[in-house]
Formats: structure tokens, C-alpha cells, sequence
């Protein structure tokens, strides 16, 4: 199913319960949103490469590829936002979900209203680009360039190092706000907004930014205990 009455913001739901996908399609369409449904990861892939999407709602347990492994990869390539939704509810679920970089995790059953809201703030999130770090088209630091436009970190070799969403928002607010401790609410706030987020997801997101971010002798993300974290160093505009 596709609607394609532009601009209305496109969600690509990805479950293999026809009544599900139906049902959730619905919904969105009456929320004001465009929609296309695949029932596995082979069938997103191609509406992906046929329309996009704004925001992709990813069921964990799919036949063949699963949706943990679906969001690692697709993250990793600079997918749009994930939602990942789940029976699975417990916090580790949650954090493994986060991990391999879902924007949002939903336990199933949701309340189909809920998840139209998590949609909207995420679409929300996405698209707010308006604070200072958003105003320049690249910002320098340490040898690191992150691309605004892209959402991608090209490190001091060259290579290129996509970004989740969460990633991006969250390396967005340590640059917003070098050289000062950030406490982990403060961070949530900035970096997730609204939705049921935990501090553990901020640690979660900055355990991913370090891995990309720190090299022999400089660690640019500091933790101060008791306090969160702190950005080392201020960035600059290219």
C-alpha cells in the first residue's frame, strides 16, 4: 500500500502480520502521512530504493534478515530514523535496540497513537537544524569534519562514518556546548526530546560515539563522575 499525496511525511512499516501492517497503515494515513508497508527486509530495500521514507517503523522479529540486523546495517548506511518495535520490552531489548541504532523503540503491543506521536517527534527531531551547529555546512574538530547536510563524520583519514540519528543529535549538543559538563538529563533532552528515554540511552549513544570518535591518546567525550559528560574541544567552522 502507497500514498503518495506529497508533501505528508512518508512511513515505511516493515512487519510480516498482514493485520498489523494494515492496521498501523491506517492509522498513519488518518494522522496525515503517506504510507508503503513491506513484509521483510528484501521488500523495505526495495520501496526504499523506489520512494525513500521519512521514518521507518522496523518489527524486531522478521522471516530471514531480522530487524536488529536490518537497523545495524541500514544505521550504519545512513538510513532514515527507526523506530524498532518489538514484543521484547524489557530495558535490554531497549538498549540493544538503541545500540545498534533504532531512533525509538516501542514494546508491542503500543497504543497505534503513541507510536504516530514517537513518529512525529522523531520526523521532529530530524528535521531541526536549526540551532547554531546546524547554521555552518561543516564544523572541524580534532581532524574529524561532521557534515551537517549528510549526517556523516569523516575522520582525519578520510574515511566516512554515517551516523544514526541519535548519534548525529547527540555529537550536535557536545558541539553546541563544548567544554562544559552536560548532565545525562540535559542530554536526553537534547538529543531525544520527547518519549519514554532513559539515561542509559545516553550512555549507550555515547559508548557509539566514542568508538568512532576516539583515537591512541585522545579521548574527546570525558565523563565526569556524577556530573555526565563534557565535550574537549571547540569546534570549527568550515
Amino acid at each position: 500500500m502507497l500514498e503518495t499525496l506529497s508533501p505528508r511525511p512518508l512511513v515505511l512499516i516493515v512487519d510480516d502480520d498482514d493485520d498489523i501492517r494494515s492496521g498501523l497503515a491506517a492509522v498513519f494515513v488518518k494522522s496525515g502521512f503517506a504510507v508503503a508497508t513491506a513484509e521483510d527486509v528484501p521488500a523495505l530495500e526495495r520501496a526504499l530504493r523506489k520512494d525513500g521514507a521519512d521514518v521507518i517503523i522496523l518489527d524486531l522479529l522478521l522471516p530471514g534478515e531480522d530487524g536488529l540486523s536490518a537497523c545495524r546495517r541500514l544505521s550504519a548506511a545512513g538510513a532514515p530514523p527507526i523506530i524498532m518495535l518489538s514484543a521484547l520490552g524489557d530495558d535490554a531489548d531497549r538498549i540493544v535496540g538503541l545500540e545498534i541504532g533504532a531512533d525509538d523503540y516501542l514494546a508491542k503491543p503500543c497504543n497505534p497513537r503513541e507510536l504516530v506521536a514517537r513518529a512525529r517527534a522523531v520526523l521532529r527531531r530530524a528535521r531541526d537544524r536549526s540551532g547554531p551547529v546546524a547554521k555552518g555546512v561543516a564544523l572541524r574538530f580534532a581532524g574529524f569534519t561532521l557534515d551537517i547536510a549528510r549526517l556523516e563524520l569523516i575522520d582525519p583519514d578520510g574515511v566516512v562514518l554515517p551516523l544514526s540519528g541519535g548519534e548525529f543529535r547527540l555529537l550536535q549538543a557536545f558541539l553546541e556546548r563544548p567544554q562544559r559538563v552536560l548532565s545525562r538529563d540535559l542530554l536526553v533532552e537534547l538529543a531525544f526530546g520527547e518519549g519514554d528515554v532513559f539515561d542509559r540511552a545516553v550512555d549507550v549513544q555515547v559508548s557509539r560515539l566514542r568508538r568512532k570518535l576516539d583515537r591512541p591518546g585522545q579521548e574527546l567525550i570525558r565523563t565526569v563522575r556524577g556530573e555526565g559528560y563534557i565535550f574537549a574541544v571547540k569546534p570549527e567552522r568550515r
